[in-house]
């Protein structure tokens, strides 16, 4: 590997900045004027720092905000490949000196030390440094969310010791006195391990974390692309720290912990705002947590990013472009049917149009919506929600699920009198939607005069295209629905996709408009396997084919299709 040193030879640590960072990032359109100069009023009322006051306030993310950083003091901005394999300069520089200041030695060469630093404006600790060294020092720019997880990898320690001196005598399952816990969630061990968690997965594109205690061991999984990987778990002596850390973010009980609980909190990770859902429930062992990241920056809320090819998506246009009547989005739990209808929300005219979305919980906050929250542990529940929204004077509703006759019942009252409803159900297929409605006890009349359109879809696992390796066996399947020479590929696995062989999803769906023909087989009472034939003669493509035609373009695999779909 290159001297770092000599490759930053000439950079002066803490030189002066060519250009502020934040006409930098002015340029670069990362900010706008006036947030940069709401970031100002609070750091001068603050003493805070400009740069960390942007990324504190999620304004700037921590990657934009240390490119600008590393351009306007004319260092060097520190990748993946700059970090060292083994820790450097470990025996003359204490752990806890490099976690609190945020560095990282890179190289120690003669012609001196270079440094990755979180914030590079931090002179002291530069001066710290050659003092210590007797030497010089160079420094280089490092993304906080990186650096912190190189700290980690490099000289992470084990706090148990620490932590088990702390616990009542009786050990950390028995442990309820609040005082106690609360001490344990404050202490810095312990807030840097959530922080570190919670940073380590949104950095893995991770949309949970499964914490499972044990008898002697701790369990951590993150759910990636819609699979569960392991992780490496925090010692078991943190974890009563790190559940009453995690509760009092999310405002729970922190002594209860012989009942369920659910909360959601906020937190600042990479420079910017994610949501979480916290999910607390006892086991034999003790709680077990899971944490749902809704991260807003990452979400595909728009039909596009999504995958639906062109005829589907003309097809949801259509719909919600109606002014009356209801559209269903069905599948199982994970299947990105919400996602679906925030990104169907998100074409919808907000200005003309009056929007309300009822909802269990809200996932994520939209611009120009209203969006209220059921609760069914005080009664309001979606039936009882709905009856004084529709007060309200809506145009579009979003009902987040038809889980009972009332709330079906209402919907369709709802429709039926000029408004457009949006909402889930859980069904395998399309046909199966219309069937499970009249079965909570929707007459079929009605439904007739109300339900526009139904779809269906699950989420598969696209390629990584690092890896992907080229296949030249045609599955008959694929032949049916892709007579064309396809590009088929298979999963082989990587770094970049965790020896997975895929890296994101995407959806694959199967669109059911309601037509005369479907009427008439709703009012004769037919079943899902004759609606849906009745829908594949008018020119619905199914989930299956939808996506073999996709592994046959290249985007995914015909495994992975087949076992979304069932139809192994």
């Amino acid at each position: 590997m290159a001297d770092r040193a000599v490759r930053a030879a000439g950079v002066a640590a803490g030189a002066p900045a060519r250009e502020g960072f934040s006409g930098i990032l002015l340029q670069r359109g990362a900010i706008g004027e006036r947030d940069l100069a709401r970031a100002r009023a609070v750091a001068e009322a603050s003493g805070e720092p400009l740069h960390l006051v942007l990324v504190r306030l999620g304004l700037v993310a921590e990657a934009a905000m240390a490119s600008a950083l590393a351009e306007s003091l004319g260092l060097p901005l520190a990748g993946e490949a700059d970090f060292p394999r083994r820790p450097i300069l470990a025996d003359r520089v204490a752990v806890s000196f490099l976690e609190a200041c945020r560095i990282i030695p890179l190289s120690d060469g003669d012609s001196g030390v270079a440094v990755a630093l979180a914030d590079p404006l931090d002179s002291e600790t530069l001066k710290a440094l050659r003092m210590k060294f007797g030497k010089p020092v160079t420094a280089w720019v490092a993304v906080p969310g990186v650096l912190d997880r190189h700290l980690k990898r490099l000289y992470g320690r084990d706090d148990a010791a620490a932590l088990e001196a702390k616990l009542p005598s009786e050990g950390w399952i028995a442990a309820a006195d609040v005082e106690t816990l609360r001490d344990l969630a404050s202490d810095v061990p312990i807030v840097r391990a959530v922080n570190r968690m919670i940073a380590d997965a949104v950095a893995e594109r991770a949309s949970d974390i499964h914490m499972e205690p044990y008898a002697g061991e701790l369990r951590v999984r993150h759910r990636i692309d819609g699979v569960l990987r392991p992780v490496a778990p925090p010692p078991l002596a943190q974890y009563p720290g790190i559940v009453s850390r995690i509760k009092i973010l999310a405002n729970l009980d922190v002594v209860e912990r012989r009942l369920p609980q659910d909360g959601r909190c906020k937190v600042h990770v990479q420079g910017r705002t994610i949501d979480i859902r916290v999910s607390c429930v006892p086991s034999l062992q003790g709680e077990s947590l899971v944490l749902r990241i809704l991260d807003k920056a990452s979400a595909p809320l728009s039909l596009d990013r999504l995958g639906f090819d062109a005829a589907v998506s003309r097809g949801i246009d259509r719909l919600i472009a109606q002014d009356g009547g209801i559209v269903l989005v069905t599948g199982p739990t994970g299947s990105g049917k919400t996602t679906t209808l925030y990104a169907a929300l998100q074409k919808v005219d907000t200005t003309g149009r009056k929007l309300v979305t009822v909802e269990d919980p809200v996932e994520y906050e939209l611009p120009g919506i209203t969006q209220i929250q059921v609760q069914p542990h005080i009664g309001l529940g979606f039936a009882r929600v709905l009856r004084s929204v529709l007060r309200h004077d809506p145009d579009v509703l979003m009902v987040g699920e038809i889980r009972d006759r009332e709330t079906a019942e209402i919907a369709v009252q709802a429709a039926l009198t000029g408004h457009l409803v949006l909402s889930t159900l859980h069904t395998n297929d399309a046909a199966s939607a219309i069937i499970r409605l009249t079965d909570m006890g929707v007459e079929p009349y009605l439904l007739t005069s109300a339900l526009r359109g139904v779809l269906a879809q699950r989420l598969v696992r696209t390629l990584c295209d690092a890896c992907r390796a080229p296949r030249t066996d045609v599955p008959d399947a694929v032949k049916a629905v892709h007579p064309a020479a396809p590009k088929l590929f298979d999963a082989r696995g990587c770094e970049r996709c965790g020896e997975t062989g895929y890296f994101g999803r995407m959806a694959v769906a199967e669109l059911l408009p309601v037509d005369d023909t479907i009427r008439a087989a709703i009012l004769a009472g037919a079943d899902s396997a004759v609606i849906a034939k009745h829908g594949r003669a008018g020119g619905m493509r199914t989930m299956t084919e939808d996506g073999l035609a996709k592994a046959a373009a290249g985007v995914t695999t015909v495994e992975e299709v087949l076992r979304v779909t069932g139809a192994l």
